[in-house]
């Protein structure tokens, strides 16, 4: 795995929060809660920066230097606005195509999506600013450079976001093994976000509610579900198909 670019101690973090440098996430070790620390959350929330809390284990194997309880992991690359995203392909005549995903976590699924996603012309990727995969190095390597290409959006409250799209005219689909219609039946050409869910337990039933329609691949095995990659591949390329291949 290629290295993580962190910064480590507590007003180095501040002062990197003050810079606005893309901060993917700030650790703090459990059981701290000094003034300075105070401080440090309260400027984490007023900037929307994630943050969580971990035992000193988590933080010693991020950074070996002298981290006084406090590690943040820079992004690889730079959010973006749905805002703007979507203003701007409506502006150029065009309709959005959008990839949403709900807690994926694991860094090289994370990869594999944003590469698919790049090479089927996907306008960006939308995620919740907690409990999916770091963007890191390692990520960027797994998406062949995708994500160099490939605008991120991450968004602090995902039941916004919906609302924002349906308001767009975006036609919201979730994929889930859970569903009685099958991807295919369903018209996709159309303003479109496909939402993919967690490796563990797929989307969250909150953004299951929301959803416009649920769709299921159709499978014949005896194993229910696919790699959430693989899923959103199939998914992606079926959006495709009905796009530009009627």
């Amino acid at each position: 795995m290629e290295k993580t670019e962190t910064i480590f101690g507590t007003r180095a973090v501040m002062e990197a929060i003050h810079a606005k440098r893309e901060i993917e996430k700030v650790f703090i070790q459990a059981g701290l809660n000094n003034d300075l620390i105070k401080e440090l959350i309260t400027l984490a929330k007023r900037n929307s920066v994630p943050f969580t809390f971990v035992p000193q284990q988590k933080l010693n194997s991020l950074s070996t230097k002298n981290h006084q309880g406090v590690v943040c992991v820079l992004s690889a690359v730079q959010y973006a606005s749905l805002e703007d995203i979507i203003d701007k392909i409506y502006s150029e005549g065009k309709e959005p195509f959008l990839l949403i995903l709900d807690r994926v976590t694991d860094v090289r699924n994370f990869g594999a999506m944003a590469r698919t996603a790049e090479c089927a012309g996907i306008n960006a990727i939308v995620m919740g600013d907690k409990g999916n995969a770091p963007i890191t190095a390692d990520a960027m390597k797994t998406s062949a450079g995708a994500l160099s290409h490939l605008p991120v959006c991450r968004v602090k409250d995902m039941k916004k976001t919906f609302k924002f799209l349906k308001d767009n005219g975006v036609q919201i689909i979730a994929c889930t093994e859970k569903a009685e219609k099958v991807l295919y039946n369903f018209d996709l050409n159309s303003p479109l976000a496909l939402v993919l869910g967690s490796e563990e337990d797929g989307i969250s039933p909150e953004l299951l509610k929301d959803a416009d329609h649920h769709a299921k691949i159709p499978m014949s095995g005896n194993i229910g579900s696919l790699n959430v990659s693989v899923a959103a591949g199939v998914c992606v390329y079926e959006a495709i198909r009905q796009k530009n291949y009627k």
